[in-house]
């Protein structure tokens, strides 16, 4: 039998145990409970001034203001957002680095193979908005309308140029699902942005270009471009004119550039879902709404699931056309 002394001292010390246990999980749930406490990063994937930027300034400032709690904007451009989304995949899941992810996220692995961060250590939080793409040609063209466009590609031995703002992008896929849906040949040509691509179209060195319509409206008010359509399910609050490609006979013509929030896997999920209620509250601001729509984007906010059901969608629907294609990511 054990000695009473020893007894006693194995009580007391498996009771400190329990109790330093207890205090611990005391304090996590503390942290947890008052997110944020301190400066929060949010990693962009782009440079400064761009939609992606100037979008997530928008949405920081709103949250930080609501949660009195600084919420700064840490810009890492580089290999196609790559660099930014492994940044924040390797970061500390501690609720104080989130990822403003793009578009390019669902298309890396079919474009450039392994990556340097796996998709499972990054979890959604939630969509925050959308950048419909529009079909625009030069007022000077020959062809005025959609099928005209489409039936001078086919006369032509090369059929048709298409500028995009960079080989992978959003916009260079949207017009390769053009080339397959209506049946003619089809080139990228890709530029470093869109002001280049818009000053090969403006001088008819290419046929058309697919693009966000916010940069673009100078040209489009002034009557040097012509919007052929929006690629997207419905006309688009932005540009409500542009008749949808799907209506004109390209029904899976349906693209856009988009932006919501990761972050790192094993972030608490309280703190996720926190973060989650008010990016949905920033995106229902009317004030929060309309400076997203002057800079050409649409409000969209949902769930962490929707959000993580709508990149699985994207990443099946763009990996078999670049499949297809036969695409490889430079």
């Amino acid at each position: 039998m054990m000695p009473a002394s020893q007894s006693v001292t194995r009580r007391t010390l498996l009771a400190t145990a329990a109790a330093g246990f207890a205090a611990g999980l005391g304090v996590t749930a503390r942290a947890e409970d008052n997110w944020p406490s301190r400066l929060v990063r949010l990693i962009s994937p782009y440079g400064a001034g761009g939609a992606n930027d100037i979008s997530l300034r928008i949405l920081a400032e709103y949250i930080g203001h609501r949660l009195g709690q600084q919420f700064i904007v840490e810009n890492r451009p580089g290999a196609g957002t790559r660099l930014a989304n492994e940044s924040v995949a390797h970061a500390s899941p501690d609720g104080y680095t989130f990822l403003y992810v793009a578009a390019p996220y669902a298309t890396a692995e079919a474009l450039y193979g392994k990556l340097n961060y796996e998709r499972k250590e990054l979890q959604p939080v939630a969509m925050a908005v959308t950048a419909p793409i529009f079909l625009l040609i030069s007022a000077d063209a020959p062809f005025k309308t959609l099928p005209e466009l489409i039936a001078y590609g086919k006369s032509q031995p090369n059929g048709l140029t298409f500028a995009s703002p960079g080989a992978g992008s959003q916009p260079h896929l949207a017009a390769e699902l053009l080339f397959r849906d209506a049946a003619v040949k089809g080139m990228n040509v890709p530029f470093r942005g869109n002001s280049m691509a818009y000053t090969e179209l403006l001088a008819g060195r290419v046929d058309a270009t697919i693009t966000a319509i916010s940069t673009a409206l100078p040209h489009v008010e002034s009557g040097k471009f012509r919007v052929l359509g929006v690629a997207a399910a419905e006309p688009s609050a932005i540009y409500p004119q542009a008749p949808t490609l799907r209506e004109q006979g390209l029904p899976n013509v349906v693209a856009s550039g988009w932006y919501g929030f990761m972050a790192p896997a094993a972030t608490p999920r309280a703190i996720v879902n926190r973060f989650q209620d008010e990016i949905v509250r920033a995106l229902g601001d009317p004030e929060v709404k309309q400076k997203l729509l002057i800079q050409g984007l649409e409000a969209r906010g949902g769930t962490a699931a929707e959000f993580q059901k709508f990149i699985d969608d994207e990443t099946r629907k763009w990996g078999e056309l670049i499949r297809q294609a036969g695409l490889k990511g430079e």
